[in-house]
C-alpha cells in the first residue's frame, strides 16, 4: 500500500511536471473533491458494516475513548509544538497533524482548504506516520504496552496498519485498534477543516 502511494506521488509529479498543461493540472485538480467526498463515503459503509465496532463501544462505555482521545490530543499538540519549532502558521500545522496518518484524505483536504503547498505537505507527513508506524507497532508492544501500539497508527489502526496489530497483540486490543481507527478517521476530516479555518 505505501509503495503504491510513493509510486503515484512520483508518477503525479512527473506528469504534472513533463505531461500535462496547466490546464490539464487544473481540471485533475477539480476532481479531488469529489474523490474526497467518495472516499469519505465509502469509510461510512465501513464503519456502518462493521456490528462489532458498536458491541465493543457499548460494552467499554466511556473508556473506548480513552486511546482516540489521547492519540488525537497528542497529534494536536505536536502541530502546536511544530509550528512553534519550524516557525509555521498554527493552523497549517495542526492541519496536518490532524490528518491522523490518512495521508490520501490529509492531501486532498488540506490542498483544497489551504493550497497544494499545505497539501503535499499533509500528504508526505501522513504518508510518513503511517510508514513509521510499521517499523515502531513491534517496538511498542515489545517495550511498552500492547495498547500503546495503537496511538502512532492513528486512523489507520482501523485498515493498513492493522495487520501488524493482529500479528503482534491480541484480540482485545486488534479489537480496541478498530474501534480507535474508526473514531480517528471520523475526526480527521473534522480537525482539519478546523485548523484549516484558522489560517
Amino acid at each position: 500500500m505505501i509503495l503504491i502511494a510513493a509510486v503515484s506521488l512520483v508518477l503525479g509529479v512527473a506528469c504534472g511536471r513533463w505531461l500535462f498543461s496547466p490546464e490539464a493540472a487544473q481540471a485533475v485538480e477539480c476532481l479531488s473533491e469529489p474523490a474526497l467526498w467518495l472516499l469519505m463515503f465509502s469509510v461510512g459503509i465501513s464503519v456502518g458494516g462493521s456490528r462489532e465496532i458498536f458491541h465493543k463501544i457499548r460494552q467499554y462505555h466511556v473508556k473506548v475513548l480513552l486511546i482516540p482521545a489521547g492519540v488525537v490530543v497528542g497529534s494536536c499538540l505536536a502541530g502546536a509544538l511544530c509550528a512553534r519549532l519550524c516557525g509555521l502558521p498554527l493552523g497549517a500545522a495542526m492541519a496536518v497533524t490532524g490528518g491522523l496518518g490518512w495521508y490520501s484524505l490529509a492531501g486532498a483536504m488540506v490542498g483544497e482548504l489551504a493550497g497544494p503547498e499545505a497539501g503535499s505537505v499533509a500528504f508526505l507527513s501522513n504518508l510518513m506516520r503511517e510508514m513509521a508506524s510499521f517499523a515502531l507497532i513491534p517496538l511498542l508492544v515489545k517495550h511498552l504496552n500492547p495498547y500503546t501500539a495503537i496511538a502512532p497508527a492513528a486512523a489507520t489502526s482501523e485498515d493498513t496498519t492493522l495487520p501488524m496489530m493482529i500479528k503482534y497483540t491480541s484480540g482485545d486490543v486488534v479489537l480496541m485498534s478498530v474501534v480507535n481507527g474508526v473514531i480517528c478517521s471520523a475526526a480527521a476530516p473534522l480537525l482539519m477543516n478546523l485548523f484549516c479555518r484558522l489560517l
